[in-house]
């Protein structure tokens, strides 16, 4: 069966906070095609507020009434990752489309149950995670395919952060929903790296092999705060990676190196967009980006074609799903 193509994206969006503000929201009402049609929050005050204040119409406390609701054909899920298989299940026996944030869930288990809907109700489902579409990555992409750097060896994965000062923007981690396995999964490891693992699988293609370890050192929440792992692509490029969230300010650090047989590529994931590329007896040459200012824009724009038979979108709940595999096989 064909996906059945659609002359009006009407989006309804279940959880309306910081990701949607300052994300996801702007584009999903600004793009060509695409409209919000609903809005829904658990706190009626901060849902009507979003409502009034981005133009959208209506407004609900209740999930499973916007879910229903007859003007929307498309289900946008931006809550915590304990909600993201019970929605999107839900959406896909409506029959309607889904946009879930990243990660894709709590587990590799429920992310299939995802996708095992959404293709039994013949529904498109896809994963925020907007990198795949960054100038950035898909310059660092086309310098691997052109071969700039020759035969790629290896892939290194550098996080070093203290998150005491709400480096990821999010409150205090004492009632920060990132650092509640219940709720997400795991800790930072699963909200951030999570980014970084999914856009390797868009440069080199599926991880095949992965393990590691991972502690919760000092203690300061439920979750895990130092994460090591190792894996391996289906093609044989072998990759490590640290990412701890329990250091002082002295050792802040964050880079992604790819190695290959002429040279190196590095980039960060966060703070600025730039990529370094270094070759034998070659000056260094480095790049720099802009991003828009709603970051996820260029990935829905690409989810808007899709649903409207015009393109294909990069992040689909099967790469997502692959993703969740890798956080459950290095933090076991």
């Amino acid at each position: 069966m064909t996906q059945k193509i659609m002359e009006e994206v009407c989006w309804g969006i279940i959880g309306v906070g910081d990701v949607c503000e300052t994300k996801s929201g702007p584009p999903l009402i600004q793009t060509p095609n695409s409209s919000v049609k609903a809005v829904m929050r658990r706190n009626s005050e901060k849902a009507k507020d979003f409502a009034s204040r981005h133009g959208v119409k209506k407004w609900y406390n209740n999930a499973d009434d916007l879910l229903n609701d007859p003007e929307v054909n498309a289900i946008y899920i931006a809550t915590p990752p304990e909600t993201h298989a019970e929605y999107t299940l839900k959406a896909a026996a409506l029959g309607k489309p889904v946009y879930v944030e990243k990660p894709m869930a709590r587990s590799h288990k429920e992310c299939l149950s995802m996708v095992e809907a959404c293709k039994k109700a013949n529904v498109p489902l896809y994963v925020a995670y907007y990198r795949r579409t960054l100038p950035n990555i898909l310059k660092v992409k086309e310098l691997i395919d052109t071969g700039a750097i020759g035969d790629i060896r290896s892939v290194d994965i550098a996080v070093q952060m203290t998150i005491e000062n709400d480096i990821v923007g999010t409150h205090h981690h004492v009632n920060n929903w990132r650092v509640d396995p219940e709720v997400a999964g795991g800790g930072y490891f699963y909200d951030l790296a999570s980014h970084q693992l999914d856009a390797l699988d868009l440069l080199f293609g599926p991880i095949t092999e992965a393990s590691g370890f991972s502690e919760n050192q000092s203690k300061t929440y439920k979750a895990d705060d130092i994460t090591v792992g190792v894996f391996k692509f289906k093609n044989g490029i072998i990759g490590k990676g640290l990412w701890a969230f329990n250091t002082s300010k002295a050792s802040q650090y964050e880079m992604t190196t790819i190695i290959g047989s002429k040279g190196e590529i590095s980039f960060p994931f966060w703070g600025d967009h730039h990529v370094t590329l270094k070759m034998e007896n070659k000056p260094v040459k480095k790049f720099e980006f802009e991003v828009p200012k709603y970051i996820q824009e260029i990935l829905i724009q690409t989810i808007v074609n899709d649903l409207q038979g015009k393109g294909k979108c990069p992040s689909t709940g099967v790469s997502g799903a692959r993703t969740n595999w890798v956080l459950d096989q290095i933090a076991k």
